[in-house]
């Protein structure tokens, strides 16, 4: 087949089809990056939306439950297990069919009372860790219903919650350590000293107590 234009003695065209080559090579890398990190982001935004349903169903269950019911509340003992019931609340979220969520990954679960602006007051909170298969059973008579976390502190208790003309506030607050489901977190710890493989998400919801009789 003959050329409609014949080659130019020069070369130029043969650079021409290199510089293409040069250009493309140097873009390829970086649309990638790109198209990784749309990918990244979506995943972890994917996993956000599960901690914030968590947050939501914990604060909704401890709302509920508020004290437990003035009757039920003595000496300060907290009475049918609250605490331990917004905890399963929580759980059944991160471990429903769908739910991206690791469980060793929950580095924190925070049941605190909450300001007006949903801070934590003073420290007043109870904090809970993770305990996958270990933690207390809230259901003894059935021995099925473990929790994955156990509680590492107390400074809330349930008893002391009000729930009166003006509830207290009780807030949900969960920390993840996110792991990077691409090889974007690969490729950023060859620019950085320390692997960057782990960014936390945090997510809260606060309620105000429901009235209880």
């Amino acid at each position: 087949m003959k050329r409609l234009w014949p080659a130019r003695a020069d070369g130029s065209e043969k650079r021409g089809r290199g510089q293409s080559l040069v250009e493309f090579a140097v873009v390829l890398p970086i649309f990638a990056l790109f198209l990784l990190g749309m990918l990244e982001m979506g995943l972890a935004f994917n996993h956000h939306m599960t901690l914030e349903y968590a947050t939501r169903e914990g604060s909704r269950t401890g709302s509920a439950l508020a004290d437990g019911g003035s009757t039920n509340c003595i000496a300060g003992v907290d009475a049918a297990q609250i605490d331990q019931q917004i905890i399963a609340a929580v759980q059944r979220v991160l471990k429903s069919p769908g739910s991206p969520i690791l469980l060793a990954s929950v580095t924190e679960i925070r049941l605190f009372r909450s300001d007006a602006n949903g801070n934590q007051v003073g420290s007043q909170a109870n904090v809970w860790g993770p305990a996958v298969g270990a933690g207390p059973d809230v259901d003894p008579g059935v021995g099925v219903d473990r929790l994955d976390f156990s509680q590492i502190s107390v400074g809330w208790p349930a008893c002391s919650r009000s729930s009166g003309p003006s509830p207290d506030s009780i807030g949900v607050r969960i920390r993840y350590g996110y792991s990077f489901q691409t090889p974007l977190g690969s490729i950023a710890s060859l620019f950085s000293n320390a692997p960057a493989t782990l960014i936390t998400i945090d997510d809260k919801t606060v309620m105000a107590l429901n009235p209880q009789s």
